[in-house]
């Protein structure tokens, strides 16, 4: 017997996605070999070991059955339920709604295999999707969210039971890896003699707010002209951000280094974390800062308070004149004191125990 882990896509933008699965994973049995496979991409640049990998070589328009592809999905679903077939896998572990719609359909034939679906953020549900859900029964087939906010949400939307599996990391493995402050600040190519470091780190995408991060921190230099900002990352906004960068006159005081395979090691380079998104499914990025003893600004969304209730620093979404007072504010005060808060509320280690029962219990 075996556990499949089947992941939408492979790359750099699905690494935190990735990282996720392996932390759960990391719970299965050992007499239970996990093999992956990827519907589209390849295994490189995950940023993790996924172990034996099938690449499929789809496409998002061949999953999706868009345009000309809806003719054969018949063909790609003929294919997938000869693979399960083959395979002796008896616990599918699924990423996410798309990779759900690909293959719930095919399993009502494969009643041995028992599935888990991941649910890593919001996304727009379809007419039929609550159907597609109701169609297995609930001795085969469970739902999962990483973090509650996400998990009633889905609950809501979906009328099935999902259980929220609230992603943590192992803290003594997490801090062993960190790097000290001057290895990382060498790794990013900077000095440690310049000013205070304002870090970001996440995918070059509209969702994760960064161009109104950088709007903000163009305001907060007219008073803090010490400042740097690095934003850690790659995608599809790149081209936009470093428009804006220029149009800001911002070349020397924001860094941009693309994606880091070793971004979590990387944190004690900043002196504050800043965490823009617009919506989030759970945010690890807030959860690796505050392990890392680096206090975050976050957006002012449910699920950031779900895991630093009172002691977050909170801005509104898009705000650009909130982001900047409050970047101002926060290197107006000890960095170590919000941070020993937002340790204290975060539990890293109960978080973990947590995580880690209910990952278990998943894959028994």
């Amino acid at each position: 017997m075996s556990i499949l882990n089947v992941m939408w896509a492979g790359g750099a933008p699905f690494a935190s996605i990735h990282k996720v699965h392996q932390q759960i994973l990391s719970h299965a049995l050992p007499s239970a070999p996990v093999k992956t496979w990827l519907l589209q991409g390849g295994a490189r640049e995950c940023g993790v070991n996924v172990g034996e990998i099938r690449e499929w070589g789809l496409t998002s328009a061949q999953l999706k059955g868009r345009h000309f592809w809806r003719l054969t999905k018949p063909w790609m679903r003929a294919r997938f339920h000869r693979a399960l077939k083959d395979s002796d896998a008896r616990l599918l572990l699924l990423d996410g709604l798309g990779v759900a719609r690909t293959l719930l359909p095919i399993l009502k034939g494969l009643p041995h295999i028992r599935v888990v679906v991941i649910f890593h953020g919001a996304t727009r549900l379809h007419a039929g999707d609550r159907a597609l859900f109701q169609q297995l029964p609930s001795s085969q087939l469970a739902l999962a969210a990483v973090s509650n906010t996400l998990a009633t949400s889905l609950n809501r939307d979906l009328q099935v039971p999902v259980v929220t599996l609230r992603s943590a990391f192992e803290p003594a493995a997490f801090h062993s890896a960190l790097l000290p402050r001057e290895e990382a600040l060498s790794r990013l190519g900077l000095s440690a003699t310049g000013g205070p470091i304002l870090g970001a780190v996440g995918r070059l995408v509209s969702e994760k707010g960064f161009i109104c991060l950088l709007d903000a921190f163009a305001g907060a230099l007219h008073k803090r002209a010490d400042l740097r900002l690095v934003i850690v990352g790659e995608g599809s906004a790149r081209a936009t951000l470093q428009a804006r960068i220029d149009e800001l006159g911002l070349r020397e005081q924001v860094l941009l280094p693309g994606h880091l395979d070793d971004a979590a090691r990387l944190y004690r380079a900043f002196d504050w974390v800043a965490i823009p998104s617009r919506e989030e499914g759970l945010g690890l990025i807030m959860q690796e800062a505050v392990m890392a003893g680096v206090p975050v600004l976050c957006s002012e969304l449910p699920v950031f308070r779900e895991q630093l209730a009172d002691s977050g620093w909170y801005a509104p979404v898009d705000d650009v004149s909130a982001w900047r007072e409050a970047i101002l504010r926060a290197f107006s005060v000890s960095a170590e004191a919000v941070a020993a808060e937002q340790f204290q509320a975060l539990a890293p280690d109960q978080a973990w125990l947590s995580f880690s029962q209910t990952a278990r219990a998943l894959l028994s």
